[in-house]
């Protein structure tokens, strides 16, 4: 059976704080595994405080570190930029500012290079398995590999991917396909064949998941293991959850009010002709639901479980093949997501069969608001928006050979852009002042190495986002955020990291402080995508209009 689903695992080999980046050969520096999952909210994995079955990603974080405060874009192709060049998104293009465009259908400057083009000159080699959702090709982007699974409405069929950029044909039967077991059947085929010819050089392996995007799709059998979880509702599942997290000291902020009025970021009213009475547009009390509401509203969250589940059995091989090819005590392994939860409710590709089984590939459901709140607890909103349930994600760092550290956690606030920083810092790599002649821009992104051996601050100036309208800055422990139309609402994180104080009345000077900031950065942004349009084409002109519809 094949399978696909979207993590981080980084594989790496002794840091470069602790091995001279002088004294290491290709083959003793750090291998890197970056996982990354889809629409997947805070509290979905055990160890942040979940219910759902995720033992390997328990064990992970049980013999490594847990960071309480990473952060992601808000949305998939943003994060993604972010994630593999070390730039915001809007700097290179890859999600829209004012009058510049951009966004899941921009193209990357020359300069904007994704980190395998930086690890190649070193000795790795790159493989990437899963979800892609980046502009180019993936070989172009410096991987010697790649499955690319283009495929993201049927979680069964294979049709439309590509395997080093190259069109697959299916299977003719395709009944033992599952894309969350395909991708690690590819990932793994990667690793067998680089303990065969490859021993001597390190390598980088981006495997990314789309659980537990919609569709909700799982297996019949992973399904079952949640029959009957979550008949309490959403509500009964926010508190559980919180009461775990408080448990395990994660955070110290009270559970954040369910917000009856936020519904899904998008509307799509046929959709609800298609999908029948059973489903709601709002997080309504559980108890003001009718019994269909409240079985169609479970059925669906179990398919979610169902989808984080396998995903993490999948994390379980993988971790296994990299015991096998005696990788693991020299592999970093990074877990996160590219959003929180989806309030989304839509219909797409092949529509909706009400009288298919649920989960089954003629369905085509969505989390919607209700359950994606209680996925995203103890925080507010959800993908997309720019408050801390949009954006905040669990990051699990493993790495035995580098991180000495056992079920820590840490508390430093940091970012989808520190990634690329940390595997050049760790392995010893000086990134490049300029690519093909052009001059390479300082990037915002941050290494996390010394937050490795113990819980310092990284110092930096802010954290900023933008996405549709909605936006953010966080400097220091202050935060200043706002829905698209809405007023600047304020924050103080050391004590309501789930937002539920707003501040701002209270405190105008620094609301204008931190507004002046981010305008500052926004400004400094528009003027690094302006001048820096790419050779190939520039911004999309249509991506500022079309990127609604992408995700």
């Amino acid at each position: 059976m094949k399978t696909i689903c979207l993590a981080i695992c980084l594989g790496l080999a002794m840091p470069a704080f602790c091995v001279p980046a002088a004294e290491q050969s290709p083959s003793s520096k750090p291998n890197v595994v970056l996982i990354l999952a889809d629409d997947m909210g805070f509290s979905d994995v055990g160890c942040y405080g979940g219910e759902i079955e995720t033992p390997n990603l328990d064990q992970l974080a049980a013999n490594g570190l847990k960071f309480t405060q990473f952060y992601n874009t808000a949305r998939c192709w943003p994060t993604r930029a972010a994630l593999l060049t070390g730039y915001y998104a809007q700097q290179v293009h890859r999600d829209a500012l004012p009058g510049l465009g951009g966004g899941g259908r921009g193209v990357r400057q020359e300069w904007a290079r994704l980190l395998p083009d930086y690890l190649k000159p070193h000795g790795y080699r790159s493989y990437h398995s899963g979800k892609w959702h980046i502009d180019g090709k993936v070989l172009d982007g410096g991987f010697d590999r790649s499955l690319d699974v283009r495929n993201q409405g049927n979680f069964f069929s294979a049709k439309g991917n590509s395997i080093d950029d190259k069109p697959v044909k299916p299977a003719e039967d395709e009944s033992d396909y599952y894309t969350t077991i395909a991708t690690v059947d590819h990932a793994i085929e990667c690793l067998e064949d680089h303990a065969a010819n490859h021993t001597d050089q390190p390598f980088f392996h981006y495997v990314a998941f789309i659980a537990p995007h919609f569709p909700l799709h799982a297996l019949p059998e992973d399904i079952a293991r949640y029959k009957g979880r979550y008949e309490a509702g959403w509500s009964a599942m926010r508190e559980d959850r919180y009461q775990r997290q408080r448990d395990m000291n994660l955070l110290n902020a009270p559970l954040s009010a369910l917000e009856q009025e936020v519904g899904p970021p998008y509307h799509f009213p046929d959709a609800f002709e298609k999908l029948g009475s059973g489903e709601v547009n709002r997080p309504l009390p559980w108890n003001t639901l009718t019994a269909e509401q409240q079985q169609f509203q479970a059925v669906k969250m179990e398919i979610h479980a169902a989808m984080v589940d396998r995903m993490d059995r999948e994390i379980g091989r993988l971790v296994a093949q990299l015991k096998a090819m005696d990788a693991y005590e020299n592999t970093l392994i990074l877990f996160a997501s590219d959003n929180g939860a989806s309030a989304e409710i839509m219909v797409r590709h092949g529509g909706h069969d009400p009288e298919a089984a649920p989960g089954s590939e003629d369905t085509y459901l969505c989390l919607g608001p209700g359950f994606s709140s209680a996925c995203n607890t103890p925080f507010r909103r959800h993908k997309t928006w720019v408050h801390e349930g949009g954006i905040s994600t669990p990051l699990i760092a493993h790495w035995p050979a580098g991180i000495k550290a056992e079920g820590e956690m840490r508390e430093t606030p940091a970012h989808v852009i520190d990634i690329v920083p940390t595997v050049l810092d760790i392995a010893g790599i000086e990134k490049p002042a300029e690519w093909d002649g052009e001059k390479i821009p300082a990037a915002p992104g941050k290494s996390l190495a010394p937050a490795f051996a113990q819980d310092v601050a990284i110092e930096r100036d802010n954290l900023w986002w933008l996405h549709e309208g909605n936006k953010a800055i966080r400097q220091g422990n202050w935060k200043l955020v706002a829905a698209e139309g809405d007023d600047w609402e304020l924050y103080d994180l050391t004590t309501d990291r789930t937002e539920t104080n707003d501040l701002a009345k209270q405190h105008p000077d620094k609301v204008q402080e931190l507004s002046d900031v981010w305008n500052r950065e926004l400004h400094q942004m528009i003027q690094l995508a302006a001048k820096t349009a790419d050779k190939r084409g520039g911004v999309s002109k249509r991506a500022g209009q079309k990127q609604k519809m992408e995700k």
